[in-house]
């Protein structure tokens, strides 16, 4: 049975965001330009993303632990990161399991080429809405953290019954809302979304689809 978790918004929300100023700054352009998910994205002018994606010591530390406390990880555990980006988050639990078997997956090439040297050996270039080339349940755990939310619904069935089916136990965070406000937050905000649905249109979906796994939603 999917859980509701809380491990990730206090990060989000350390996060000041000026919605109004993004959403009238020649928007559509700055989207296509994000949604190539090359070093404009991750490391360009902020409009177009991140604005510097940078490893920031500590930042990524406590979610790790949380992770590793709340899923019984060890040194002879086995983890898959869907979507992870320059990897800090594995990099993280990395430092504290250092025998820890990692793998990320990530679509763009610019943020794995730009992941930290030890662990890009762990990280391959990979279209997370393709079938995973993974046997069942290879993985203690499954995370994938403010991607599948980029896919259209009908990737969105191919990548959530693929995490369901090569992880023991998941754990994935998606853009979502509760209210007006937040919804018109979200759609100034985001840049790459595909898939913008309400708390309860996201658990109907995990339902459809089969996931079982523990989820996160961040609000804007």
């Amino acid at each position: 049975m999917t859980k509701l978790k809380n491990f990730i918004t206090e990060l989000h929300q350390s996060t000041k965001r000026d919605f109004l100023s993004r959403m009238n700054d020649n928007k559509i352009e700055c989207m296509k330009v994000a949604k190539k998910f090359g070093e404009e994205y991750w490391d360009g002018d902020r409009r177009f993303g991140y604005g510097g994606y940078k490893l920031l010591p500590g930042r990524w530390k406590p979610l790790a632990e949380k992770l590793i406390n709340q899923y019984n990880l060890d040194n002879n555990s086995k983890i898959l990161d869907v979507g992870c980006g320059k990897a800090f988050l594995l990099y993280e639990i990395k430092n504290i399991l250092p025998d820890i078997r990692i793998l990320g997956l990530d679509i763009s090439e610019h943020a794995i080429k730009e992941a930290p040297e030890n662990i890009t050996e762990n990280l391959r270039v990979f279209d997370a809405r393709k079938k995973l080339p993974f046997k069942d349940k290879e993985f203690d755990l499954v995370i994938s953290i403010n991607t599948l939310h980029n896919f259209k619904i009908h990737d969105l069935k191919t990548s959530l019954s693929e995490c369901e089916r090569v992880g023991k136990k998941k754990y994935l965070v998606v853009e979502g809302y509760r209210n007006e406000d937040e919804l018109f937050n979200l759609q100034c905000w985001a840049l790459t979304c595909e898939s913008f649905f309400s708390e309860d249109e996201w658990k109907w979906i995990f339902d459809q689809f089969g996931y079982t796994g523990d989820y996160e939603f961040i609000y804007f």
